[in-house]
């Protein structure tokens, strides 16, 4: 029986509220939040608001102590190498001795780098070229030590592009913005936003320690199919084509970065080790789901 075990959420985003049906049915579950809007807003779906900010010290001793279960989803600071809100927070939940049993840790497959499109899992070794990923490489290595020193239960959870009916790239595509073209393109990773939660909440129970799992989806898709699918789904031209070259001179900084990076994830240890069962295999299976068709009504 799980039911009267506490659980608590740091950083309570769209990922966690949607674990949160399912999560508050079986536990008492405090979620850190940063706003009184964030308050209102997880109280109304059945967690108990905590106030804390990981970028101040201050306050976060309240955390101590309050959980057997943590689900660890706050992403680094934005600039740096490596993660000072993770180390606080390790710091506050060991100030006054009683650790939780199990933290289970949202990272990205960023940490990977460019596999030049290569066929990965787990026992790659993280080569990170983006400054993003070298923080969130940071902030497992801090988490695996800790887990290893304390005998708390640490599940690395590496996600990819996380896309939901609402976290699509439909504006991109309807102001016409380019791709590459196939000769140029990257091989990408997927997860449902729902599928996550559902992971994110199985490790609780069936990570095993010190252990990675890749959060991904069984779909292998270039950049720019899953640009074209999308389109698709909505009714909307396909992006234009560009080649490496003159994507350098006309995308943002940002944008190249994603496209620098190639590497198609495997997924067999979430299925053996979690047994998770996804609710959305495949991006096709996503952009089908009945969520989309009310959306697709809407949208003119």
């Amino acid at each position: 029986m799980h039911s009267m075990q506490r659980l608590l959420i740091i950083g309570c985003g769209d990922v966690m509220r949607r674990a949160l049906p399912w999560l508050t049915r079986h536990h008492r579950v405090y979620a850190t939040v940063r706003s009184p809007e964030d308050a209102v807003a997880v109280r109304r779906l059945g967690a108990i608001p905590i106030r804390a900010d990981l970028d101040r010290k201050a306050g976060l001793r309240r955390l101590a102590g309050i959980a057997q279960l943590v689900l660890h989803s706050a992403p680094p600071p934005p600039e740096g190498g490596s993660d000072s809100r993770t180390r606080r927070l390790l710091a506050a939940l060991g100030s006054r001795g009683i650790l939780p049993r199990q933290l289970s840790y949202i990272s990205t497959t960023g940490v990977y780098g460019d596999c030049a499109g290569a066929r990965i899992d787990e026992t790659r070794k993280p080569r990170p070229r983006s400054s993003r990923g070298l923080r969130r490489l940071d902030a497992e290595q801090v988490l695996r030590d800790w887990g290893a020193r304390t005998g708390v239960r640490v599940s690395i959870l590496r996600a990819p592009g996380i896309y939901a009916e609402d976290r699509l790239p439909v504006a991109r595509i309807a102001r016409g913005e380019p791709v590459l073209r196939p000769e140029d393109d990257v091989q990408t990773n997927h997860i449902h936003a729902e599928d996550l939660a559902q992971i994110a909440a199985l490790s609780l129970y069936r990570g095993r320690p010190n252990r990675i799992y890749n959060a991904c989806d069984d779909t292998e898709l270039a950049m720019g199919e899953w640009f074209d699918r999308v389109a698709d789904a909505f009714g909307l031209p396909h992006p234009p084509r560009l080649s490496r070259q003159e994507a350098a001179t006309l995308l943002s900084p940002m944008t190249l970065s994603f496209m620098g990076e190639s590497r198609r994830i495997a997924n067999l240890r979430l299925k053996q080790e979690l047994r998770v069962r996804l609710l959305y295999p495949t991006v096709d299976a996503g952009l089908a789901g009945p969520t989309l068709d009310s959306r697709l009504s809407t949208l003119d």
